[in-house]
Order: structure tokens, then C-alpha cells, then sequence
């Protein structure tokens, strides 16, 4: 057994002599059994354990206190060449006839195995140097959904130490009702296998430890572990977008404003060359009317009352070129397809807040379950949310309490309800009268079109958007579109 064994043997007496070398201990040492056999096993062994050998034996002799006897530690040995290796050597005591203490000592090279741990350790400290220095935040979980890694920049992102987060769900790091939801999330996934954005990335919105909202861009992977699955979700902050894609944004709004502007400019012309026949029969009429009643001092006759229908008859004539301009701007096909208004909603919000980062407003979102998707064009849908939102962050500037809710629900009519609340001052009443109306502005440098434009929007997909007061304080701006069945039914009726 002793010959065939794996591991190195070695015996030894009382003094240290070398009474067997296996023949794995040749292999290993590179000395034959009869070359060692009589020696001092301080032979095999590197400076300093050579020198403190026949110390331990001599103590251990007089006191019996034992140093490494049943128990395994990790040495070096030193072969015939000279060469030092690490092994881990354990010893044990047994006695033969006479009483003779012998030491047999078990030694197993563990060359290979340092040099995998040194290139694991090595491995670790490059992924450590990667988690602290890359500027998205990194944060793993378990399939319970605790933290078990915050790195350095989650910390700086979301405010908490790592101590203080790793154990607890990352739910914390979540403004509801997303929090609460995302245990659901991983038990469907655990049970079902349905992945919602493992692989992918998505906007979403973040929690601050101070409550304090924020857009972000969430990438989510997985990996199976023999512990268990753990997700590692790679967070960036979209607030602090690189002045590039800042300046193409402006850029792209500029050119949008340019072109509504180029498009007011055709519109305006157009009006002026249609209006300006009929606005001139109308000045006639109603100076040839005057004039008539000024000569009457009783009734006025017949003819001053055709005089009046005619100015009204050309009034609304003005106002059917109007409508047929405005019916000529908005023609054109949209692409429509299912949309789920939640998805898009989040997203909307989190773009929203793009650079809204010190405005100090707490986002609340109250979004319904299980609504039905809805037929429409989700990019013009988003430039309306986007308005609200914006609209509304910027009516909250000086407000004491700065609360931004959000919600979805289906209406009695069956109709998809998105709704933005803000707790502003509200609207003065001549304003809320006429606010949808073109050039309507309680903004210092606002054009007035925005909510124009955004009504035009939600009217060309079958709903309708309207505001109302906040209860708490403030202004609610709800819209509404048809699902998508409803949509579906009324096309084939």
C-alpha cells in the first residue's frame, strides 16, 4: 500500500533518521530510497525548517507537547537538484515494539494546485481593479434577490456603502411600485425560465438613499454558480450623459424646432393668401353695415340684416380654409403597432429626466397591472409623456413639495389612462381656458405649441387629452388611447 500510494511516505525515528522513502517520495525528492534511508530527513527540507528540525524533535522528546503531529500544514521541500517546491505535509505518530517512536509523514505536492490558486487570486485582483475603477456601477444579487457585490461606483451612484446594502434585497435601490414587484419577477423566472431583461438593456428608473430619483440604464446577465444563480446587473447613470450626446440631443431639438417653425411659416403664408379676399369682403360688409345703422333711428331695414349674413357667410368661410390648411398639415400614414403602455411610460419618464438631476422632484409611479397593450406609434407617444413630465418638473421649480406622480389605469369606457400629476401652483383660470390652444404659454420663453401639438397627437390616435386640478395642489394631465383589440374591432366594423 505504502509503495503504491499516490502521496509521498516518509518514516522517521525519535532522532530524525530516515527509516522508508516510498517510491512517490523518490519521484518527488529525486533521491533513491537508498540514498536517504539512515540520513536526517532535514536533508529534504530548505532553510529554515532544516535548521529548526531536530529542535522540534528534541523538544517534543522532553515535553511532549506536539507542534504538527496530527494535524496537516503547508511547507516547502527541497529536492536533489536543489530545486524548493511547496507541499502540504501532514504527520502522524505511531510506536512499534520496544516502544520506538517512529513519525510518518504524508507529503503531497502542491506545485499545480498554487499555481491554479496563484492564477485565481491574480484573476480576482484584475475583476477587483475592474469593479472599482469602471464608472457603471456593478451590483450582483442572488436568486433571492440580495445584494451580494456593490461596487465603488454603485456606491457613489446610489448613495448607500456596500456594508450597508450587501445582505438586503436590491428592491431598496428600486421607487415603487417597482420595488415590490421584482421578488414576483425572479420567483416567475425561477419557476417559468421566462427571462423579461436578463441579456438585454433597458431604461429604467433608480432610488436613491436620499429618495431621489434618477434615469438609468440597466443591463442584466446571469450566472449559474454551483451555489446557486446569481445576476449581475451593470448600472449607468443617464443623467450624467457625456457633453456630446448632450449637444447632439439640443441639435436634434433645434432642427425639430426649426421645422415646426419652416412648417408655421407655409401654414402662415398660405392663411394670409387664402384669408385675405374674404377678411376684405368681411371689413366692407361690416363698414357698409355701420354705416347704414348710423342713417336709421328705428329698426335697422332688410338690408342691413343681408349685409350681416354676408359678413358672417364669409367668416365662416375663413374659417373652413383654416380647417382645411390644418386638415392638410396632419395628413399623413403613422406606423402603428401593440405597444405595452407601462414599457412605454418608464422609458418616456426616465428620458424625461435627463438633466432634471438637482430639481429636487420625488417621482411616484402608480402604473396598473395587466393593461391591455395599445395600438399606436410609441415615439409620438413618448414626445408626449416627455412634454408632461418636462412641463411638469419645470411648474414645481418653486414649490415647497416637489412630487411627481405617474400613473396608468384603465377607464370605465375601457379606454388606457396615462396620467401626470404635478404639485405646482396650479393654473390661473383664463390659462386653463384656453390652454390647448396654440401659442398659450405660462412659460417666461415658451412658444406655446407643446401642448398644442401633443393634444393633435393623442386626437389622431383616438383619445384625448385634458387637465383638471390636483386635489393636493397643482395640475393633473391625463390622456387616454384604445387598446389595440378595440382599435382592431372598429377597423373591421
Amino acid at each position: 500500500m505504502i509503495e503504491t500510494a499516490v502521496d509521498g511516505i516518509v518514516i522517521i525515528d525519535a532522532i530524525g533518521n530516515i527509516r522508508l522513502f516510498n517510491t512517490a517520495c523518490e519521484r518527488l525528492f529525486g533521491y533513491s530510497q537508498s540514498q536517504v534511508t539512515g540520513c536526517n530527513v532535514k536533508m529534504l527540507m530548505p532553510s529554515p525548517y532544516a535548521v529548526q528540525h531536530d529542535g522540534y524533535l528534541a523538544h517534543y522528546r522532553t515535553t511532549g507537547e506536539k507542534r504538527i503531529i496530527g494535524i496537516g500544514r503547508h511547507v516547502e521541500g527541497r529536492r536533489a537538484d536543489g530545486s524548493i517546491f511547496p507541499m502540504y505535509l501532514s504527520v502522524g505518530e505511531v510506536a512499534s515494539e520496544g516502544e520506538e517512536r517512529l513519525f510518518v509523514g504524508i507529503i503531497r505536492d502542491t506545485t499545480e494546485q498554487q499555481a491554479a490558486e496563484r492564477v485565481l487570486r491574480e484573476q480576482s485582483e484584475r475583476l477587483r481593479s475592474i469593479i472599482e475603477t469602471v464608472p457603471d456601477a456593478i451590483i450582483i444579487i442572488d436568486e433571492q434577490g440580495l445584494i451580494e457585490s456593490f461596487s465603488p461606483a454603485a456606491e457613489r451612484l446610489f448613495g448607500w456603502s456596500s456594508d450597508e446594502v450587501v445582505g438586503r434585497n436590491v428592491s431598496v435601490l428600486m421607487p415603487s411600485p417597482y420595488g415590490e414587484r421584482h421578488d414576483a419577477y425572479l420567483n416567475r423566472y425561477r419557476s417559468t425560465g421566462e427571462k423579461r431583461i436578463i441579456g438585454i438593456g433597458r431604461v429604467v428608473v433608480g432610488l436613491r438613499r436620499d429618495a431621489s430619483t434618477f434615469p438609468m440604464e440597466l443591463a442584466v446577465g446571469e450566472m449559474n454558480l454551483p451555489s446557486g444563480r446569481s445576476f449581475t446587473g451593470f448600472v449607468r447613470d443617464l443623467t450624467e450623459r457625456q457633453d456630446t450626446d448632450k449637444r447632439l440631443q439640443e441639435l436634434q431639438t433645434e432642427l425639430l424646432h426649426v421645422a415646426r417653425l419652416s412648417d408655421m411659416g407655409q401654414m402662415a403664408s398660405a392663411l394670409a393668401h387664402e384669408l385675405n379676399q374674404p377678411l376684405a369682403a368681411i371689413i366692407n360688409w361690416t363698414q357698409a353695415a355701420r354705416r347704414m345703422i348710423a342713417k336709421q333711428t328705428d329698426n335697422p331695414p332688410p338690408k342691413v340684416m343681408e349685409f350681416m349674413d354676408n359678413a358672417i357667410a364669409q367668416a365662416d368661410r375663413a374659417g373652413l380654409i383654416i380647417r382645411r390648411l390644418r386638415d392638410f398639415i396632419e395628413r399623413g400614414e403613422i406606423e402603428r403597432q401593440g405597444e405595452d403602455i407601462g414599457r412605454v411610460v418608464e422609458e418616456a419618464t426616465a428620458l424625461a429626466l435627463v438633466g432634471a438631476k438637482q430639481s429636487g422632484v420625488r417621482v411616484t409611479f402608480e402604473l396598473s397591472q395587466a393593461l391591455p397593450a395599445v395600438l399606436t406609434d410609441k415615439v409620438q407617444i413618448q414626445q408626449v409623456i416627455i412634454n408632461l413630465v418636462r412641463n411638469a418638473v419645470e411648474a414645481m421649480a418653486d414649490s415647497h413639495e416637489r412630487k411627481l406622480t405617474i400613473g396608468t389605469k384603465l377607464t370605465d369606457d375601457g379606454m388606457v389612462e396615462v396620467s401626470v400629476a404635478d404639485t405646482g401652483p396650479g393654473l390661473p383660470a383664463e390659462v386653463a381656458a384656453k390652454l390647448f390652444q396654440p401659442f398659450v404659454t405660462t412659460k417666461e420663453k415658451g412658444m406655446g405649441l407643446g401642448l398644442s401639438i401633443s393634444r393633435s397627437i393623442i386626437d389622431n390616435f383616438g383619445g384625448r387629452l385634458v387637465s383638471r386640478s390636483n386635489p393636493g395642489g397643482g395640475v393633473i394631465f391625463s390622456f387616454t388611447l384604445p387598446p389595440a383589440d378595440q382599435d382592431s374591432d372598429d377597423n373591421e366594423h
